[in-house]
């Protein structure tokens, strides 16, 4: 099963929105306890036992169309396992509080686990197959060589294989590991309740309040969360200690060379390309974060910033609440406006119950596109409340769902994009919005609210990403010396704040617990360099786009609808784009300095 695209900082806040929609989960299962959902899991317990005596210790012996059918026959299980997963998780997502959701989550997770451990030795055994040998069969059959990424990626872990029992008890020690930990982690942050002003609020309406045009107000959501994740800090830090000694125990035994090895191997990406890209955001820290956040100081009228003030709106920025009706016409238009069929493709997300709006207690916090199987069709989350940033948030899911409806002709192990590449559609989605919002705004002060709010979202994405890949390296290099205290944790986090956001910023106390909240850390070790990866790649994608005009269409639609199918350096060819070029980074970082030159150009 391909897991929820995660999103970052997704937090807003209103009321009045109009009818917010909410997921329609009939076109995976009617209901839990649906015969077809018991029919799916019987079906899937035989299809493993049958797979593991028709093929386990006789993959050297099979014909290419032998081996064909046996690629097909897992495939199969993956849509089906994928298909059960998805439910139970989406459930769980809605109402992570619900103690029957979180059972039955546990409960698919733990049989699935039990059925799938017969197909441990699946990718082993492949994998011990000869060079030669492979491609003999894949030059034997087209239908077969069609699965060439899925094999190569799979390769990719020959060196880094354990043996066959050590690899199942892994599979089946998984569910008190890893996910257990993930699981602990969700319902703690979904059942934190903050006290602000007499009011008791969730997490997604109190880091609402770092955006609210009132100082105190932002304030106040500061020091409720630095309250409450102090106070949970060592629960965080137990998680994150756990987790990293796991992924540290696992890495050596596999002989990894670096805990964002894996990763790298999983995103399909050369270990340098993800160093250029860290590299050239940290070198231009001065030229885009420090030099915003000196001018948005001078706009709010202020000597310093705390970090309250971060995510602040701009003085002449309106409060005004953005309903439903005119967020869904607002991102469909603008995706109309570049191709119809981006505009078809977004519709029945709308029109279908494909997207999870309100927010609500006991509710996954954040938002994300989770694709589903490739038999069915994505389901968008949000925690929309009505700000502008939320448009934009919608516009970013509806842009994941899109590349994932077009991908999904791939078929399901062939569908699922690399994370490197799995942000271009969800960020170039956001980039056509704002370009259209920007060509329409009536004013001047508009214009300014429209590029600084843009300047903060790049920021957010690529130097906030990077800040926090860094501190990811840093966390997993020391806990290697040992346990880490909840101050060692708070010390690294700081140190790459700072460094990040510039010498305006003053870090109030209780700030260096902020870590704590972030999910991707807990989720998925190092996914957040993929933010910054698909921010740089879209922004030279769309300078691209301004030189051809509409050449551009058909190539972006291409590239879309080839999924995980091909590697990032064919996919960005036909573009005439290059990510293992140094010189390809500092394309995309000059669009930010060019917007933060604009912005300078309008003070004088």
């Amino acid at each position: 099963m391909q897991d929820p695209v995660y999103d970052k900082d997704a937090a807003a806040g209103g009321r009045d929105l109009g009818d917010l929609p909410e997921w329609d989960l009939s076109d995976l299962y009617e209901a839990a306890d649906a015969p077809e959902l018991k029919r799916d899991l019987d079906w899937l317990e035989q299809a493993c036992a049958d797979f593991a005596r028709d093929y386990e210790g006789k993959l050297a012996d099979l014909s290419a169309h032998q081996m064909l059918e046996a690629v097909t026959r897992y495939e199969k299980i993956d849509v089906v396992s994928g298909r059960i997963m998805s439910f139970a998780g989406l459930r769980y997502y809605q109402q992570t509080t619900d103690a029957e959701r979180a059972k039955f989550l546990s409960d698919c997770q733990d049989r699935l686990t039990t059925y799938t451990t017969p197909l441990v030795f699946w990718s082993l055994e492949f994998n011990r197959l000869s060079d030669e040998r492979v491609e003999q069969l894949l030059s034997e059959s087209a239908e077969l060589d069609r699965y060439r990424p899925v094999i190569e990626r799979m390769r990719a872990m020959r060196p880094y294989q354990l043996s066959d029992e050590l690899e199942k008890f892994l599979h089946d020690q998984s569910v008190v590991g890893a996910s257990a930990w993930n699981k602990l982690f969700d319902e703690t942050i979904a059942g934190l309740t903050f006290e602000v002003d007499g009011e008791t609020l969730g997490i997604e309406a109190t880091l609402n309040l770092l955006t609210e045009q009132d100082r105190a107000k932002r304030e106040a959501g500061f020091r409720a969360l630095s309250e409450v994740f102090g106070a949970n800090v060592r629960t965080f830090a137990r998680v994150h200690n756990t987790l990293t000694k796991e992924k540290e125990i696992e890495d050596r035994w596999r002989g990894m060379p670096t805990p964002q090895t894996g990763r790298h191997l999983a995103n399909h990406v050369e270990p340098e390309v993800v160093e250029a890209l860290r590299d050239a955001v940290v070198a231009a820290y001065p030229r885009l974060s420090h030099r915003y956040y000196a001018l948005k100081a001078k706009w709010l009228g202020l000597e310093r910033l705390q970090v309250w003030d971060r995510n602040a709106p701009l003085p002449m920025e309106s409060d005004r609440i953005v309903g439903w009706d005119e967020a869904r016409a607002t991102v469909s238009d603008a995706y109309a406006d570049f191709d119809p069929r981006m505009a078809d493709l977004a519709r029945p997300f709308f029109d279908k119950g494909w997207i999870d709006a309100g927010v609500k207690p006991g509710k996954a916090p954040g938002a994300f596109a989770h694709p589903t199987v490739t038999e069915v069709h994505p389901y968008v989350m949000l925690n929309y409340l009505g700000k502008p940033r939320d448009v934009m948030t919608l516009a970013h899911e509806l842009g994941h769902g899109v590349h994932q409806v077009l991908a999904a002709d791939q078929g399901e192990l062939l569908s699922s994009t690399p994370l490197t590449l799995a942000e271009t559609a969800s960020v170039f989605g956001e980039m056509l919005t704002f370009r259209k919002l920007l060509r329409e705004a009536p004013s001047d002060a508009e214009r300014k609210v429209l590029l600084a709010g843009k300047v903060e979202d790049m920021i957010n994405t690529v130097v906030r990403q990077i800040a926090f890949y860094d501190f990811e390296c840093k966390l997993h290099e020391a806990r290697r010396g040992g346990e880490l205290t909840p101050d060692d944790i708070n010390a690294l986090w700081m140190s790459v704040q700072a460094e990040s956001l510039g010498p305006v910023f003053d870090f109030a106390e209780g700030y260096e617990t902020f870590w704590a909240y972030i999910p991707h850390f807990v989720h998925s070790p190092f996914y957040v360099y993929a933010y910054a990866f698909g921010d740089g790649l879209v922004n030279a994608l769309y300078a691209v786009y301004e030189e051809s005009g509409e050449s551009f269409n058909d190539k972006y639609f291409a590239m879309l609808k080839a999924g995980g199918s091909k590697h990032h350096k064919d996919l960005l060819a036909p573009f005439g784009l290059d990510a293992s070029d140094p010189a390809f980074w500092n394309k995309g970082l000059a669009m930010i300095e060019g917007l933060i030159d604009e912005l300078e150009r309008m003070e004088g």
